[in-house]
């Protein structure tokens, strides 16, 4: 099996290095990853600048851009060869509910989708590496398990409780949830005295039910979600179909 691995991290995270470690024994992979982070970059391309790639010592490819940049990249230009797989993380933190829409560890993976390729997205639960060994192990498993009875090419999202191996529960398939509206801005000043803003962090979770992503990781699950790309609403097309201007 041939893996491309990237996150949203950065290629200096702990996340990536760790995944890497984990499926080195069972496939042959190539690691092209941010140089830095870049949470939140979603599926964003840069087109206003060139890109450039770089190799680290440990063999880790490092691009000058977003998540997506790092798999288009790879599978364009980088490879010789079109992997098997698209596998993104450890994320630091959980990506689940709407965080999907603005996750670049789930974007990496998705750009992998677009291109005809199964891809996982893996993040812990929890911010701060804890237990970050029993989650490679939990990702090697899954990768193990290669989900032939999907409809190919798959994209799933994997959020994995910060607990040691053990003291997993089964993994869940379940659906996304959702959150109430992130916090308020943080606004304060730079040293010049202008106005200046952080993005708050994301609201508390408004669908936590039985059968989503944060009601399976809050009771010890490691939480499976297939995702797709396809955001027509069906359900409003017959409506705009008879009243169109």
């Amino acid at each position: 099996m041939k893996i491309l691995i990237s996150n949203d991290d950065g290629y200096l995270a702990p996340g990536i290095v760790a995944l890497a470690n984990a499926l080195t024994p069972i496939a042959e992979i190539v690691v092209v990853a941010p140089d830095s982070n870049r949470s939140g970059a979603s599926n964003s391309l840069t087109l206003d600048r060139p890109l450039s790639v770089q190799r680290a010592e440990n063999g880790f490819y490092y691009v000058n851009g977003t998540p997506s940049d790092c798999v288009h990249i790879a599978l364009t230009s980088l490879l010789n060869f079109r992997p098997d797989l698209i596998v993104s993380g450890i994320n630091q933190g959980q990506n689940m509910g709407d965080d999907t829409l603005y996750s670049g560890t789930v974007a990496a993976a998705t750009e992998g989708f677009l291109f005809g390729i199964p891809a996982i997205a893996f993040s812990q639960l929890d911010k701060g590496w804890d237990e970050l060994d029993s989650a490679a192990r939990v990702a090697r498993d899954i990768v193990e398990h290669r989900f032939s009875h999907l409809a190919q090419p798959y994209l799933l999202n994997v959020n994995i409780p910060n607990l040691p191996y053990a003291e997993l529960k089964p993994a869940l398939a379940t659906r996304l949830g959702k959150r109430h509206q992130s916090e308020p801005v943080i606004r304060s000043q730079d040293p010049h005295g202008r106005d200046i803003y952080w993005i708050g962090p994301p609201g508390a979770a408004r669908d936590a039910v039985e059968g989503t992503d944060f009601h399976a990781t809050a009771n010890g699950h490691v939480s499976i979600t297939p995702l797709q790309v396809d955001l027509t609403n069906a359900g409003q097309m017959v409506a705009l179909r008879k009243h169109l201007p």
